[in-house]
């Protein structure tokens, strides 16, 4: 109206932002709304579609035709979409297949190989990671190719002397952790170390992702952080870099392990006897077959028939001679009902590496 821009005063202007220029009139949006209504009461071919809908306004000689894609705009903004979306349901809390570890009652400490690593002009190079999963604790043992029971067996003596006991240890299925999977009934070394100190072995279900997800992360962030950032010259000085990381990262996540569940004293006077007959519990965690069948031990167990091709827990009570096995659903974790109870009784017989 003739005046200067900075003297204009816009308070009769609507607040907010202008709709485009090309957006759909309110006029034009109910007329779809009511076409799709009237073909869904009375269409002799029960279509009401957004195709349905464009074919009829364009058979009526409506001018300015919304295209197909902007009819179906339409629908989705006003609540007129048949299908559903998929829904994004939350994940389940950390380790929620033990339910005293989700409830944060217990520890668990996560244990994972890393292989195919070369030193230039030096050996191969493996790496034994660990990390709790409510206290973030982590360890990192860089050795030589190819690791051993007896080495892994050395490190975790070392590390739960100094940090205490956690009440489950998870391992992958390696025959590193297992022992060799050729023969049925076999506890290997590793697991009868778990036995005698009380820690119960817990096995993650192959070929599944999310239950390694802890020490599959802080796999990734050595290999970051440590193997690729540095060049090393040997195995020597990889291990002091390994070492310098591990107590920085122990120095910046000491206030999560005070919040973390208290890990039980390493008990004194404690020795290994790997002939002593295995007493405890270990821990399964697999993936029912077609016909509602598990592999562990060497063995082949019938869960149930009509659970098929879903996750089960395998908790094997040596003391009590028995298998249960509960049912596991990531959509509702607090609900673990037994299945299945099977005899099951361990073969007393020398242990032979």
């Amino acid at each position: 109206q003739g005046k200067r821009l900075d003297r204009v005063v816009w308070t009769d202007q609507p607040q907010g932002r202008r709709p485009g220029a090309n957006r759909t009139g309110a006029a034009m949006e109910a007329l779809v709304l009511q076409t799709r209504q009237e073909l869904r009461q009375e269409s002799a071919l029960g279509e009401f579609g957004v195709v349905a809908v464009h074919r009829t306004l364009h058979q009526q000689g409506i001018g300015r035709l919304p295209s197909i894609r902007t009819i179906g705009r339409i629908f989705a903004r006003r609540g007129q979409v048949d299908g559903r979306e998929r829904i994004r349901r939350p994940a389940p809390p950390v380790g929620w297949y033990l339910p005293a570890l989700a409830a944060g009652q217990v520890e668990l400490d996560q244990v994972d190989l890393v292989e195919g690593l070369k030193i230039k002009d030096g050996p191969l190079v493996e790496v034994l990671n660990l990390v709790s999963l409510h206290g973030g604790l982590v360890a990192s043992w860089p050795q030589a190719a190819a690791l051993t029971a007896p080495v892994v067996q050395r490190a975790l003596i070392a590390h739960w002397r100094s940090w205490g006991l956690p009440d489950y240890v998870q391992f992958d299925n390696d025959t590193l952790f297992q022992g060799p999977h050729h023969l049925p009934d076999v506890i290997g070394r590793v697991m009868r170390l778990c036995l005698s100190l009380g820690v119960v072995p817990v096995f993650a279900p192959p070929r599944e992702t999310g239950f390694q997800a802890s020490i599959e992360n802080y796999n990734g962030q050595w290999q970051a952080k440590v193997w690729s950032r540095f060049e090393h010259a040997s195995l020597a000085a990889l291990q002091e870099r390994s070492t310098q990381y591990v107590t920085a990262h122990r120095h910046r996540t000491a206030t999560r392990r005070e919040a973390a569940p208290t890990r039980l004293p390493f008990p004194k006077g404690w020795r290994l006897d790997l002939q002593a007959h295995p007493r405890g519990q270990l821990i399964f965690i697999r993936r029912t077959n077609p016909t509602g069948e598990v592999t562990l031990l060497g063995r082949t167990f019938l869960v149930d028939p009509h659970w098929v091709g879903r996750l089960v827990r395998c908790d094997v009570l040596l003391h009590k001679g028995k298998i249960r096995f509960f049912q596991l659903r990531r959509r509702a974790p607090r609900e673990q009902p037994l299945l299945n109870e099977l005899a099951y009784q361990l073969p007393k017989r020398p242990f032979h590496e």
